[in-house]
């Protein structure tokens, strides 16, 4: 069994990449990072399934640093974006492993499979789709992006659709997926693997400023996130640092008394 480290409500696998990679075959991944910490302080029903989930990791070095400030340092930080070409590299020539991508603008989800395809060598891909920004909120909508998955024969489901609700769509919807025994919420994996969006240097992720190349590649879109939906983060870690974080879904919860 993998070690825990706990931040904020939320229990971490302290594994590396390449044991991830090694152990990881089937289940549910989460690759964590601020924006999904942030929301699980607020959103009861994300929070509620995310002791289904089999491995979380720590995708943040903002969380890296903050597990060693609490005395409980992670091997290393694992991303979604880093794992799954490994992933498909582990699985170039097991056929049955087809992946489907579910996520991304228009068009966006069928240049990712291209690439992936052709640099694995076979069809790993098997099907794209990439739903309109209110899915969820439309039945019908959800009905036909599960006929799609099912279709196409995916066992391995990769989507990116939202923090928060891909998770929930995934988990909701696992039973009506009949082939899929793979669910990667790994967001932003699909634009990387389109190169619509090219990764930063190593350095800039290293020393945890991967969140502001994204707010000026992507301030738009980004900038809610990065700049007013993540900083309390930083306070609710202290509050931690300090006994005094209280989960908010846990009404008899207690300060956390542990000190490093």
């Amino acid at each position: 069994m993998n070690e825990k480290i706990r931040l904020l409500n939320i229990d971490l696998d302290n594994i590396t990449m390449k044991e991830l990679v090694e152990n990881f075959e089937r289940g549910f991944l989460l690759t964590l990072h601020v924006d999904m910490i942030m929301k699980l302080q607020k959103q009861k029903d994300f929070y509620d399934i995310i002791s289904e989930f089999d491995v979380i990791t720590c995708d943040s070095q903002i969380l890296v640093a903050a597990g060693s400030l609490l005395g409980t340092p992670f091997k290393e930080r694992v991303s979604g974006s880093d794992f799954f070409p490994l992933y498909c590299e582990k699985y170039k020539d097991d056929e049955s492993i087809k992946v489907f991508l579910c996520g991304g603008g228009p068009g966006i989800a069928e240049i990712a499979a291209k690439n992936v395809n052709e640099r694995i060598g076979r069809e790993i891909i098997v099907g794209t789709d990439s739903p309109p920004f209110d899915y969820d909120t439309n039945p019908a909508e959800v009905d036909r992006m599960i006929q799609k998955i099912n279709d196409s024969g995916a066992t391995v489901l990769l989507v990116g659709l939202g923090a928060g609700r891909q998770e929930k769509f995934m988990y909701t919807n696992r039973h009506k997926m009949k082939n899929v025994h793979t669910f990667l919420p790994l967001g932003g994996t699909i634009d990387y693997e389109a190169k619509t969006l090219v990764r930063p240097a190593p350095w800039i992720t290293d020393w945890g400023f991967e969140w502001l190349y994204r707010l000026l590649k992507e301030p738009k879109q980004r900038w809610h996130r990065y700049l007013v939906h993540q900083p309390p983060v930083l306070w609710l870690l202290l509050k931690q640092r300090l006994g005094l974080y209280k989960n908010p879904f846990e009404e008899s919860a207690k300060p956390d008394s542990s000190r490093s």
